[in-house]
C-alpha cells in the first residue's frame, strides 16, 4: 500500500486534521499548479459563470471564494460559526433576531483602488435580489427585507423572519462584494472577467467559451483575515479523471482537487510510489434525483413514491462508486447534525411488489414512460454509468420504461427549470456548514428547484429550525422535515461522497485547502520540503 496514504478522520461533526508545515522554499518558487475535472464555460443560456448573482455550482464558487470577499468567511470546522473577513465584526443587534449589523474592515480596496464602503455591500446584496437570476443563488438572501448603509463602514440588514443561519449565508459567494463600476445593477456580467477584493486576482485562459486554466496571483491590495501561504496558483481543467491522474503521476501538476473515479482511487492507493500523498476524508457531496413539479407526468405522488421504492442505492455504489460513494437515505447527509435515514425508514429495501401496489392503488397504468436527464460533463465520467444503472433497475421492475439523456452543463442548468425535464440528476454541496444548507435551497420560498414542499414544512418547520440559534435544539424539526421530504418525494437521495485529494509530497496545507464541503481554499497551500 502507498506509504503516503492518509485517512483524514472527522473531528467534531466533520472536520479534517491539522497538518504541520515544513517551511516555505524561496518565494519565487512558491507557486503551485492544481488540477480539477470541474469545467468552466459560458453559453447563450448561461453567459455569466462567475457573477455572484448567477453562479451556483461548486466549480465556480471555488474560484469565487478566492477572488471575492464576503463580510464573513466559512468556519474552519463544520459546526463552527462564520468568522470575520471583509467585516471586522458582525452581530445580531436586537429586533427579535431580525436585525444584523456588520462593520467593515478599514482600508478595503477594489482592484482599481476605489475604497470599499457599506454602500458597496448594500449594492451587492440588493443587486442579487433585483436580478433574481433563474437557477441562481438569490434564494439564500430571500429573507432580507432591507439593507441600510448607516455610515461608510456600517451596514445593517433587516430580515423578514428571524434566521440564526443568516451569518452562514453571508459567508457564501452570493454575498460577494462587487463594484457598480463593473457589475451592472439589473443584469449579470457576461464572460469570465472578475473584479474582487479577495486574496487573489485571477485571469481565465480560454479557448472560445470554455476555460482551459485559471491563473491566480496574490492580490497586493487584499486586506482581510487570511494569510496567503503562496505567491500564486495555476488551476488546470481536465476533460477526464484519467488525464488528470496521469498529469499528477508525471509531475506536471502538484495537486489534484476534484474528482477521482474509483479506478484512479485504487490506482493511487496501491501505487508503489512514496512521492505522492493521498488523503481520504468524509465529504458532504451528495447526489439526488429531482422531480420537476412543472411536468404533469410526475405530478402523481404515487409515481414518485414508486421510484423511491425501487431505487437500489447499494447497487449504484457497488457498481459505479465502490470507493468514492456510500448510500444516502436522506436529503441531509450523514455527519450533519440532525441527519436521519428517512427514506430507508419509510421504504426499506427495494421492493417491486410494494411499488406495484402504490401505482395500482392510484390507477396508474404501467409501464410508466420516463426520461431521466443528467449533465454529461459536470459531475465526472461516472455519471452516465450511474444513470445506466438506475435505468436498468427501473426497467427490470416492469413498472417503468425509462430512457436517459445527457446534456452539457452550460445548457442543463437552464433546461432543468423548464417543463421538459421529468426527472433529472443533481449534485449538491452545502452552501454553508449547517443542515439548513441542504434544506433552504431545496424547500425554501425561493428554492433552486422551484418545487413546492408541504405547507407545514415551508410555513412552520423550516422557519422554526432556522431561528434556533442553538442548533442542537433544531434537531426535532430537522428530522420532521426529512420525513416529510421522504413522503412527498420531490427529491430522492442516492449517494454521498467520500473525498480524495492527492498531492506531491512537498505540498503542505492540503488538509486545510479542501474541507468536507469541498470548498477550495487556495491560500492554505504552500510548497515546502518533502515530508518524512
Amino acid at each position: 500500500m502507498n506509504s503516503k496514504y492518509k485517512v483524514v478522520l472527522p473531528v467534531s461533526i466533520l472536520t479534517v486534521s491539522m497538518a504541520t508545515g515544513c517551511g516555505i522554499i524561496g518565494s519565487d518558487e512558491n507557486r503551485l499548479t492544481l488540477g480539477t475535472t470541474d469545467q468552466l464555460a459560458y453559453s447563450a443560456d448561461a453567459p455569466s459563470p462567475l457573477d455572484p448573482a448567477a453562479a451556483y455550482d461548486i466549480g465556480a464558487w471555488n474560484i469565487m471564494r478566492n477572488v471575492f470577499q464576503t463580510l464573513l468567511r466559512p468556519p474552519p470546522m463544520a459546526g463552527g460559526r462564520p468568522m470575520p473577513e471583509a467585516a471586522e465584526e458582525c452581530h445580531f443587534t436586537g429586533g427579535g433576531g431580525t436585525e444584523y449589523s456588520c462593520t467593515l474592515r478599514d482600508g478595503l480596496q477594489f482592484p482599481d483602488g476605489a475604497p470599499v464602503t457599506s454602500e458597496d455591500v448594500k449594492y451587492s446584496i440588493e443587486r442579487v435580489l433585483r436580478i433574481e437570476y433563474a437557477g441562481g443563488p438569490f434564494g439564500l438572501l430571500e429573507n432580507v427585507s432591507t439593507v441600510e448603509a448607516r455610515d461608510e463602514r456600517r451596514v445593517v440588514f433587516r430580515l423578514k423572519r428571524p434566521d440564526a443561519t443568516f451569518p452562514y449565508k453571508l459567508s457564501t459567494p452570493v454575498a460577494s462584494i462587487v463594484s457598480d463600476e463593473h457589475y451592472p445593477s439589473s443584469v449579470v456580467r457576461k464572460g469570465f472577467a472578475v473584479d474582487g477584493t479577495g486574496p487573489y486576482t485571477m485571469k481565465v485562459h480560454s479557448e472560445g467559451n470554455r476555460g482551459k486554466s485559471v491563473t491566480f496571483d496574490k492580490n497586493p491590495k487584499y486586506k482581510g483575515t487570511l494569510s496567503v501561504q503562496n505567491t500564486g496558483i495555476d488551476l488546470r481543467f481536465f476533460d477526464s479523471a484519467e488525464d488528470m491522474s496521469s498529469a499528477l503521476k508525471e509531475s506536471k501538476i502538484d495537486m489534484v482537487t476534484r474528482s477521482f473515479t474509483s479506478a484512479q482511487v485504487r490506482d493511487l492507493q496501491w501505487r508503489n510510489d512514496d512521492t505522492i500523498n493521498f488523503y481520504e476524508s468524509p465529504s458532504l457531496e451528495t447526489r439526488y434525483l429531482v422531480f420537476n413539479s412543472k411536468n404533469k407526468t410526475v405530478s402523481k405522488k404515487s409515481i414518485r413514491q414508486a421510484l423511491a421504492q425501487l431505487i437500489d442505492r447499494s447497487s449504484i455504489v457497488q457498481k459505479v462508486y465502490p470507493d468514492t460513494g456510500k448510500e444516502l437515505y436522506s436529503i441531509i447527509p450523514a455527519y450533519m447534525l440532525g441527519h436521519v435515514n428517512s427514506f430507508f425508514n419509510m421504504y426499506g429495501e427495494p421492493d417491486v411488489e410494494k411499488a406495484r401496489k402504490l401505482l395500482a392503488a392510484d390507477g396508474v397504468k404501467t409501464p410508466v414512460h420516463l426520461t431521466l436527464n443528467y449533465t454529461s460533463d459536470h459531475y465526472g465520467a461516472s455519471t452516465e454509468k450511474e444513470f445506466d444503472e438506475i435505468k436498468r433497475q427501473l426497467n427490470a421492475s416492469g413498472l417503468f420504461d425509462v430512457d436517459i439523456k445527457g446534456t452539457e452543463w452550460s445548457r442543463f442548468g437552464d433546461e432543468r427549470l423548464g417543463k421538459s425535464y421529468e426527472v433529472y440528476g443533481m449534485g449538491w454541496f452545502p452552501d454553508y456548514s449547517d443542515a439548513d444548507g441542504f434544506l433552504s435551497p431545496f424547500l425554501g420560498r425561493s428554492n433552486n428547484f422551484e418545487n413546492e414542499p408541504s405547507p407545514q414544512v415551508r410555513n412552520v418547520l423550516l422557519p422554526r429550525e432556522q431561528r434556533e440559534s442553538d442548533r442542537s435544539k433544531a434537531v426535532v424539526d430537522l428530522e420532521a422535515i426529512q420525513d416529510s421530504v421522504a413522503d412527498d418525494v420531490w427529491y430522492i437521495p442516492l449517494w454521498q461522497g467520500v473525498q480524495f485529494v492527492a498531492a506531491q509530497d512537498y505540498v503542505t496545507g492540503v488538509e486545510q485547502a479542501v474541507n468536507s464541503s469541498s470548498e477550495l481554499q487556495l491560500w492554505e497551500l504552500r510548497r515546502g520540503l518533502p515530508s518524512e
